[in-house]
């Protein structure tokens, strides 16, 4: 299947992308109710070790890597961040489909990039799908603390583990786009999941970088959509069996974006 990409830092269509492995059906849920678009084994990976292969390969990094002291802040300061609106208040959602080449995604996208190169979650919580819309989506006993305890807490583990894969040099590394599988996006109806709102979901989107001369990426698990806006909500995997931090189908190169599935 062929797919139509889009970055935000050139906001066209690029054709010709893989859309990668099929959708494996009857995939086990998690209580909070997230599909996976398929499931592969884990496996440990050290800094700067990538696969070039077109699989959803996982990559983890035990839960007690944390950044390294050296590589906290660029060289030349603060790593870049850009203001994002902050999401409207407690609104219901809306059909309107995101687009990954709005400027509001730019901004998520370079707070996502500075939380890598530094280890720091907070950095792109404005990036990260809202409390307040959670509560509103998912049909789950205390959704306001599922999100406190697991949905922010497995991002700040995926976030130390992205930031312990590129290296000692990570605040080197230079972003470079965001290939987003947009025409893979897909609503997802109420009932699915657990949820009691709809919703826009796109798996598999890539962030392209560049460090030591050498171009890498490596995959967000999930994006879904709030009132017309993309968020990440499940950054190095959308299931786990354990504390860990996770990096999704780390490559070198661009990598193959999707598959497509999940919810």
């Amino acid at each position: 299947m062929v797919l139509a990409a889009r970055s935000w830092w050139s906001g066209q269509r690029r054709p010709g992308l893989a859309a990668g492995a099929a959708v494996l059906a009857g995939s086990a849920l998690l209580a909070a109710g997230c599909s996976p678009a398929a499931t592969h084994p884990a496996a440990a990976v050290t800094p700067h070790q990538a696969s070039s292969s077109a699989g959803r390969a996982l990559a983890t990094v035990p839960a007690s890597a944390t950044p390294s002291a050296g590589s906290r802040a660029r060289p030349s300061g603060a790593p870049t961040l850009l203001p994002a609106p902050l999401p409207p208040g407690n609104l219901p959602q809306t059909r309107a489909r995101p687009s990954a080449g709005s400027r509001v995604f730019h901004a998520e996208m370079t707070d996502l990039w500075a939380a890598v190169v530094t280890g720091q979650a907070r950095l792109a919580v404005q990036a990260f799908f809202p409390l307040h819309a959670y509560t509103q989506v998912k049909a789950i006993a205390g959704p306001a603390a599922d999100w406190r305890s697991r949905l922010f807490g497995d991002f700040r583990l995926d976030v130390a583990a992205a930031h312990h894969y590129l290296g000692r040099d990570a605040a080197r590394a230079r972003l470079l786009r965001v290939i987003v599988p947009s025409a893979e996006a897909a609503w997802i109806d109420p009932g699915v999941c657990y949820n009691s709102v709809g919703y826009w979901h796109v798996a598999g989107a890539r962030l392209v970088y560049r460090e030591h001369g050498r171009l890498r990426s490596i995959g967000i698990a999930s994006l879904i959509s709030w009132r017309g806006r993309w968020y990440v909500v499940h950054f190095g995997a959308v299931l786990r069996t354990g504390a860990s931090g996770l990096v999704d189908q780390p490559a070198a190169g661009p990598g193959v974006p999707g598959p497509a599935g999940g919810c």
